[in-house]
């Protein structure tokens, strides 16, 4: 027995990386994963689950997503917000275009998710919703403002959300993790961090994608039901919020 057995789930940004290793966390404890993602969802998703190739930041994709996730399995227990641009950009050379590159996936995502993602929660008088967020935003990281901006909004919004909708039974919690490698990561000029943020941990070894996804588990089941409008950092001591 798995602790999600009967869910079904959507992670967003779930074909690589982090996403990919929360979806497969769910589908392990029982879940059917639905992983949307612009690209690589088909491969990526999980057995008995189905992948969308979706863009988190434009209306129609994620009106579109939710739906066919209720068509398909009937209802929307779990939320995973995941789908993130990780940029690596001086402030000198941040322009508005590029700012609201950021924000649209980033932060406009994460809201589109929810605002279509909850009704069905409502309807069913349940829900877990679980957006990712990053300890960047207690560190105010360098090479990475409109980022932290983005996480930031979504450390924010996830509080101001959990206490608009928790009257119909639907918890709203956020996991920040730290450094991690992953994919994305690894093809940019943030690996060359882990040395001096290996320092900075409690626990001095690289942080990987599947150290982040049970403390999503945990926000995304039964367990979690008293927890809501919470910050969960999972980035070996590092940070403290």
């Amino acid at each position: 027995m798995g602790k999600l057995d009967d869910r079904v789930a959507i992670v967003t940004g779930g074909g690589q990386g982090i996403g990919k290793a929360i979806a497969d966390k769910l589908a392990e404890e029982g879940a059917t994963v639905v992983v949307a993602d612009i690209q690589g969802a088909e491969g990526a998703a999980p057995d008995g689950g189905m992948g969308l190739e979706i863009d988190v930041s434009k209306e129609d994709d994620v009106k579109r997503m939710v739906d066919e996730t209720v068509g398909a399995y009937g209802k929307l227990d779990i939320l995973v917000n995941n789908a993130a641009i990780v940029p690596f950009t001086a402030w000198d050379d941040i322009d508005f275009p590029e700012w609201r590159r950021i924000m649209s996936v980033n932060l406009d995502g994460t809201f589109l998710a929810c605002h279509y993602g909850h009704k069905p929660m409502r309807e069913a008088s349940y829900g877990r919703i679980v957006n990712i967020a990053s300890n960047v935003v207690l560190a105010g990281t360098p090479n990475l403002a409109h980022y932290v901006a983005s996480k930031g909004g979504i450390f924010a919004f996830t509080r101001a959300l959990a206490r608009e909708i928790g009257q119909y039974g639907i918890t709203v919690n956020s996991v920040a993790p730290g450094l991690t490698e992953t994919e994305g990561v690894m093809a940019s000029p943030h690996k060359e961090a882990f040395e001096f943020v290996q320092m900075l941990q409690a626990i001095p070894r690289r942080g990987v994608a599947a150290d982040i996804a049970p403390a999503v588990a945990f926000l995304a089941s039964e367990e979690a039901g008293w927890i809501t409008g919470q910050m969960l950092v999972s980035d070996a001591g590092m940070s403290h919020n």
